[in-house]
């Protein structure tokens, strides 16, 4: 037999198993249910040890522990495959949040699992262990194989970056293997190469030193939120490219083979609109919907606050202002180095009748993976086997910060093999995964580490 026709044998037990794991609430952001996800992380290590892993443990950190394994006979000459995933989730309740079924409960519609954690990333988890059980019950495993799944990403992965530095020797392997993205659709399998990284902070503008009565000082007094605005509209150009001096400088230049690849999963403005509800678009127009999302850094507001908020009103000139800003940040760019040169311009933009501070909230690097590395070729090859097609090229506008913290620490290629959707509703309610990508993503994974041991050789 072999490990694809054990897969499919044991179908349904696969079922059962991420059934059995999606009933656990493993919210990392309550403290409350602390122990359901440490529950959660002893789940993964007791299947683990099941399936026959040599070693398999729950490893204590300042917040939820990390499930560590590793699988190494298949033998030094053989390359190693660190796999990480997530088992925490974010927090769901029926009633508040609109559930149609209790978000705890898996519930199977029409061959589509409803759960909270199904897609994120509960079901990808449960998948890598289903094909590392078929290989070993079949043909043994091709490849060494290491395994993080942590209990924090949904809180920012508050643990694993300081994990990653201290176990930087024992993590050591030839290339990492993710599953916690999208592809494209049902029928056509996608890889992300690159994610976009983060520089997220505040603008504070500061006016007179308390609120004052506008009937008594408006017109004498620089409104401090008017100010704020003021700077922000400075920020862009009229043209969407954003105005911040030296803002563009790294930025890796698209060529054209990398166009090409991208404009094989178009977003039309008919989508687009469908999914904003507006008519007309904004940003660079030398750059297609999808570049701009994926290839290009971009700065947006996210929030303002200023002044009198509540019900009714109250004529006051408020003291301060401020804004939250994010950069989305491409391959090269630094988020500490755009954080700079924000600020910079942002003091020389500040009107004299107000002062401005900017403050770095967090980080994030981008990350991209060569699309011509033997790890990269062995995902073509995988997608290719299960899905009878082979997948297109894409680029991700997000961030997954442990990338980039991979890639540094550890000098890996990182593989993005996603096999939800990005209509799974992850993060909201009725979160759902077609079982269907479930199976084709266990067979996807035991045909990457067949191709990747096979060209490893070569």
């Amino acid at each position: 037999m072999s490990p694809q026709d054990y897969a499919a044998a044991h179908a349904d037990r696969f079922n059962t198993k991420l059934f059995d794991l999606v009933r656990i609430p493993s919210v990392s952001t309550t403290p409350e249910l602390a122990g359901e996800v440490k529950r959660a992380g002893q789940w993964l290590v007791d299947e683990m040890k099941r399936i026959g892993f040599p070693t398999a443990e729950l490893i204590a950190t300042a917040g939820h522990p990390i499930v560590y394994g590793e699988w190494l006979t298949a033998g030094a000459d053989r390359p190693t495959v660190l796999i990480y995933g997530h088992y925490d989730v974010q927090p769901a309740d029926r009633e508040a949040d609109g559930w149609a079924t209790d978000p705890f409960e898996p519930v199977v519609k029409d061959g589509v699992l409803y759960a909270r954690g199904s897609t994120d990333d509960k079901g990808p988890v449960v998948a890598h262990l289903n094909a590392i059980e078929s290989l070993v019950n079949t043909d043994g495993l091709p490849v060494n194989i290491k395994v993080i799944f942590e209990g924090e990403e949904e809180v920012s992965s508050l643990h694993l970056g300081q994990f990653v530095a201290e176990y930087k020797d024992r993590l050591s392997a030839d290339a990492c293997l993710i599953s916690d993205t999208s592809i494209y659709s049902a029928e056509q399998p996608s890889i992300v190469y690159a994610l976009r990284g983060l520089a997220y902070m505040e603008i504070h503008v500061q006016g007179p030193a308390t609120d004052l009565h506008s009937g008594g000082f408006g017109g004498t007094v620089h409104n401090p939120a008017q100010a704020l605005a003021e700077i922000i509209t400075k920020l862009h150009n009229p043209d969407g490219a954003v105005s911040v001096p030296g803002f563009y400088d790294d930025v890796r230049p698209l060529g054209k083979d990398e166009r090409d690849e991208l404009a094989k999963t178009p977003w039309t403005q008919e989508d687009w609109s469908r999914a904003t509800g507006l008519t007309t678009p904004w940003g660079e127009p030398d750059y297609s919907l999808r570049e701009r999302v994926s290839a290009r850094p971009t700065l947006e507001v996210n929030g303002m606050l200023s002044g009198f908020t509540g019900t009714g009103a109250k004529t006051v000139l408020p003291a301060k202002a401020m804004a939250k800003i994010s950069c989305r940040l491409v391959a090269d760019q630094e988020p500490r180095d755009i954080y700079e040169k924000v600020k910079a311009y942002v003091a020389q933009i500040t009107p004299p009748t107000v002062t401005s501070d900017v403050r770095l909230l967090h980080v994030g690097d981008p990350a991209l993976t060569e699309r011509d590395s033997t790890a990269m070729q062995a995902a073509i090859d995988a997608y290719t086997q299960a899905w009878g097609r082979r997948p297109v090229f894409m680029r991700e506008g997000g961030s997954i910060p442990i990338v980039s913290d991979f890639q540094r620490e550890l000098g890996l290629p990182v593989i993005l093999m996603g096999f939800g959707l990005s209509t799974d509703g992850a993060h909201g309610p009725d979160e759902h995964f077609r079982l269907d990508l479930y199976h084709k993503g266990t067979q996807a994974i035991i045909a990457f580490h067949q191709a990747f041991a096979e060209r490893s050789r070569t």
